[in-house]
């Protein structure tokens, strides 16, 4: 064991110092070395075929920090580095992030809110931080458009709408689905960019009518709305990637699918310690 770990963290530690911490000889190590490559690459085999599983269970969204936690719930006492390399070797890579188009425009008539969050993006209890935005997606039927809400305390989708037109009705129904699966109390900060959905005054009459504080990001400014702006490069990413969907029917089905059975229970997220958001919030209330 302690020649094992001497040898994964060679990379990041003097081999002496190591030896002299563990208390055992440099000569003893070097002569483990010698008799490690069958055993080694036998380990190797079986550990690149367990890769290779919670990589295709996850569809290939998974990169070497989430499959090494995987791993280490299911009993396997791996560095993260050595999950790295045999992805390497193996060919294995997650599925990488798209440049995100602008979906909203600015109504000048339309009065604005004050950038109230000011990229604080944590929250110390459900309901009290979420944030909003649209984007779209591609299908042979033309552009299907997603309004999502997330609470910043555990990342979780609380409400969602799709819809081939990107008006202020796609955000309401989001909205509405999340007021209804969530308990929203007078003070709940909602926020938001500048687009005409969010600034028309429907749905400004709504978050009034629950007690929302309204918070919009400054103009051209994508970073006041990071948290989401990288959500749906996720989804672009781990969802969508290179597919074309034949239709909106379809492209609905497996939005549904990532957003409510993958994403909200089963995605590990790296904010939440590797868990998912419903886990999480689950474990700390």
């Amino acid at each position: 064991m302690k020649y094992r770990f001497i040898e994964e963290h060679k990379q990041e530690f003097p081999v002496v110092v190591m030896c002299h911490v563990l208390d055992v000889s440099e000569s003893g190590f070097y002569a483990w070395r010698k008799r490690l490559p069958c055993q080694r690459k036998r380990e190797d085999a079986h550990l690149t075929e367990e890769i290779r599983q919670g990589f295709a269970a996850h569809q290939g969204r998974y990169g070497s920090p989430r499959l090494q936690v995987e791993l280490r719930d299911q009993g396997r006492q791996v560095s993260r580095k050595r999950v790295a390399r045999l992805m390497r070797e193996a060919g294995l890579c997650a599925k990488r992030r798209r440049r995100r188009v602008l979906t909203t425009r600015r109504d000048a008539t339309h009065p604005v809110a004050p950038n109230t969050l000011n990229r604080e993006f944590t929250a110390t209890e459900p309901n009290k931080k979420w944030v909003s935005d649209i984007t779209y997606i591609p299908t042979k039927q033309g552009w299907l458009y997603l309004a999502v809400i997330l609470d910043l305390y555990s990342r979780t989708v609380v409400g969602w709408s799709m819809s081939g037109t990107c008006d202020e009705e796609l955000v309401e129904r989001a909205l509405n689905l999340a007021l209804a699966r969530r308990q929203a109390f007078a003070g709940l900060l909602h926020h938001s960019d500048r687009g005409s959905q969010y600034t028309s005054r429907a749905y400004r009459t709504r978050l009034e009518q629950v007690g929302m504080v309204v918070s919009m990001s400054r103009k051209g400014n994508c970073w006041d709305n990071a948290v989401i702006e990288s959500f749906f490069g996720t989804l672009k990413e781990e969802c969508v990637g290179e597919t074309a969907y034949a239709s909106h029917e379809e492209a609905r089905l497996a939005l549904f699918t990532y957003l409510e059975v993958y994403y909200n229970r089963i995605r590990r997220h790296s904010t939440l310690g590797y868990v998912s958001p419903v886990f999480y919030e689950q474990k700390t209330l």
